[in-house]
């Protein structure tokens, strides 16, 4: 089996969360922005049915939007629950998880991602402290409930082992940790602590985070460190 992920070249951003899986299960693919730069990737966009990377391919079809891609790909690679609810459970937390990911992004571009950052720090400044004070803590504590109720496992969260949620939650927590380390900091966290711990741990994964392979988080992507926008520090 082998696939074809296009994504821009210079950033980890929602490729990452792709990446993570097909680096998880150990299957060939191209990342093709790396490997042939970020004109094939706006030469896919521009010829195919697809608004906006990452968007993944095989031999037989191409599929966008992260939720979308790794529902497709959960089973084949081995990160998917058994049972057919929970599959549906899953996909349906993926999809808030993307949710979380866009309010984390407009941090640091509320007024439209055709701006620059310093063209809106104003009301970057106003939605992060709205996002710090009130989203930071239902999202965390949604999915902190999630992993904690799971009655399949103590160590995922759905099912009976790790699946395309669990990657994409340390993903998430590890931007976070990035972007408002701050922030975080003031929210108890112990079972995605403990996840994002664990997930470090695979083999697969922590051979990838020591490569080159692995981009690591700059202020170009979607979690971004700018230190105004988080808590101060204390």
């Amino acid at each position: 089996m082998g696939y074809w992920l296009y994504y821009w070249p210079s950033i980890a951003g929602r490729g990452e969360f792709v990446r993570l899986a097909l680096e998880d299960a150990g299957v060939d693919y191209v990342d093709v922005g790396r490997d042939r730069g970020a004109n094939a990737v706006a030469q896919m966009i521009h010829n195919g049915d697809h608004f906006a990377p990452p968007i993944l391919a095989d031999e037989h079809e191409s599929v966008s939007h992260v939720a979308h891609i790794l529902a497709w790909i959960s089973r084949p690679l081995d990160l998917a629950p058994q049972d057919e609810r929970d599959f549906r459970r899953m996909h349906q937390m993926q999809l808030t998880l993307t949710d979380f990911v866009a309010e984390i992004h407009d941090t640091h571009h509320p007024l439209g991602a055709s701006l620059y950052y310093e063209e809106q720090k104003e009301a970057a400044a106003r939605r992060s402290a709205v996002f710090i004070d009130d989203r930071v803590p239902k999202f965390l504590a949604y999915f902190e409930r999630v992993l904690t109720d799971n009655p399949d496992s103590d160590e995922w969260a759905i099912g009976r082992r790790c699946t395309t949620l669990d990657l994409s939650l340390f993903q998430v927590m590890r931007g976070l940790r990035y972007a408002f380390p701050n922030a975080l900091a003031e929210n108890e966290t112990p079972a995605l602590d403990e996840l994002t711990r664990r997930v470090a741990r695979r083999r697969r994964i922590a051979r990838y985070l020591d490569s080159e392979r692995c981009i690591g988080f700059n202020e170009d992507g979607v979690f971004r460190r700018y230190p105004e926008l988080d808590r101060p520090d204390r």
